[in-house]
């Protein structure tokens, strides 16, 4: 791992965001996101949040609108996923462009966000978290999703390992003081349930 994220290697991928390579990536990446959002419409999620509107930001969790507007508390999460495939795209894919290594991310990013909205990982979420309410995601904030991802991407590129480490375990520790919820337990409870992290989940939020 490096010294600091993209430090080894910083002058030659600093190229790979230049023109025209800058160009190419964000076609793609465009073209990555138009896919996800067409592949979600094909599987009935509906566009944005039948509420009726639209909203930057939702932050009630236990709520109708919750993964329905384009930025929730979990988008946090998805920086996380950024944080640690930028870090998996650099360990399997060291010498590649980071043009590259980023396509790769999303196009993970991408596919998960896919298979989340698929009903066995819906289901999944409702049988082995306190999440009654979740019904998929719209179309409009898993596409937030993805860009949350692309910016933690980024910022992993950016900062050194110890800050982006140090901001990981951060933000892991607000999102479970404050919705008794992250991505470690989203990971923990979608492989193994277990009834005592359920119960404590119920609870109020901690701050």
């Amino acid at each position: 791992m490096p010294a600091q994220a993209g430090s080894d290697d910083a002058g030659g991928q600093l190229m790979t965001l230049r023109r025209p390579a800058a160009a190419s990536v964000a076609l793609v990446a465009i073209g990555l996101l138009l896919v996800q959002a067409l592949a979600l419409y094909a599987m009935g999620r509906v566009p944005v949040c039948s509420c009726g509107t639209i909203k930057f930001w939702h932050g009630v969790v236990q709520g109708s609108e919750n993964s329905q507007q384009f930025a929730d508390w979990y988008t946090f999460s998805h920086i996380l996923h950024g944080f640690l495939l930028f870090f998996a795209t650099w360990l399997v894919f060291r010498r590649a462009p980071l043009g590259w290594r980023l396509l790769a991310a999303l196009t993970i990013e991408a596919g998960w966000e896919i298979l989340e909205n698929t009903p066995f990982i819906i289901e999944r979420y409702r049988a082995a978290m306190v999440s009654l309410d979740y019904f998929g995601d719209s179309i409009l904030n898993s596409l937030g999703d993805s860009l949350a991802m692309l910016a933690g991407f980024l910022l992993a590129w950016r900062l050194p390992v110890i800050v982006t480490v140090v901001l990981f375990v951060g933000i892991e520790t607000m999102l479970a003081l404050h919705i008794r919820d992250n991505l470690t337990l989203n990971i923990l409870m979608l492989v193994h349930p277990f009834d005592a992290v359920r119960q404590w989940q119920s609870g109020p939020p901690i701050l």
